[in-house]
């Protein structure tokens, strides 16, 4: 068999000119700008794949491609279909808390101020009752003293001259000054101390040799002792004094 024998690839088919070879693009986007596709093509596409139509026309838009745009028309990018092209785009709930604060928000905080100026006011009124609760209980301690004084006296002037001593009265005498220091009574007004306006009473001024190096008015005879509870003076000593020369 020669060359001229055998079948050409045109074998089963009149011999004519070539068709034209047709490719069509189907694909959505433009590769080269990345934008969609849009006008005759997008619609020649979704015509002849069903599948690309429903994947593409529907679901980027959510609905048909011509009902978005008057006239039917075919958005030529995402911005035109209304679609954010912000990935960090988040649409609120409520328009008014991108600049308002939610209600809610504001009333915690006024509850918060509320219960932080109650527990203030708290504080503020526990200190001020535990500090009147010790001036009440030295007050009373020093109305209980003073009602006493009379009895102390005694028992200090029988002390001073001897007449306490070996007696059942010194007994009673020792308790009762312990018991009232234990509440904080104390006993004060010495001979040699400096005459203080605010511990002593000054009944009368006399004449006295004072140590060398006195410079102040100085206690010289105490009369009566004073007494105390604490920092509150139930009774001033009562005192003569000497002034320096």
């Amino acid at each position: 068999m020669t060359d001229q024998d055998r079948p050409g690839p045109s074998s089963g088919k009149e011999d004519g000119p070539d068709e034209p070879v047709v490719i069509r693009d189907k694909r959505r986007f433009d590769p080269k700008t990345g934008e969609v596709r849009g006008g005759q093509q997008a619609q020649g596409d979704s015509v002849s794949n069903d599948s690309e139509e429903t994947a593409g026309g529907d679901s980027a838009f959510g609905g048909a491609v011509g009902d978005d745009l008057p006239g039917g028309k075919q958005p030529s990018s995402p911005q035109d279909a209304g679609v954010p092209t912000d990935p960090s785009f988040v649409v609120p709930d409520d328009a008014s808390s991108l600049t308002d604060e939610h209600p809610d928000t504001v009333l915690a905080r006024e509850r918060l101020e509320d219960v932080r100026r109650v527990q203030a006011e708290y504080v503020n009124y526990k200190r001020r009752v535990d500090r009147d609760r010790e001036t009440q209980r030295d007050a009373q301690t020093a109305r209980i003293v003073e009602s006493l004084l009379p009895v102390l006296d005694d028992f200090h002037l029988a002390r001073e001259h001897g007449d306490l001593a070996g007696t059942p009265f010194e007994k009673i005498a020792d308790k009762l000054e312990t018991t009232l220091g234990r509440h904080g009574l104390e006993r004060f007004g010495e001979p040699g101390e400096a005459f203080d306006p605010a511990q002593h009473e000054a009944l009368m001024n006399v004449e006295a040799d004072l140590p060398d190096g006195t410079t102040a008015t100085t206690v010289v005879q105490v009369m009566q002792p004073g007494y105390r509870i604490g920092d509150r003076v139930v009774r001033p000593a009562r005192v003569a004094v000497a002034d320096p020369k």
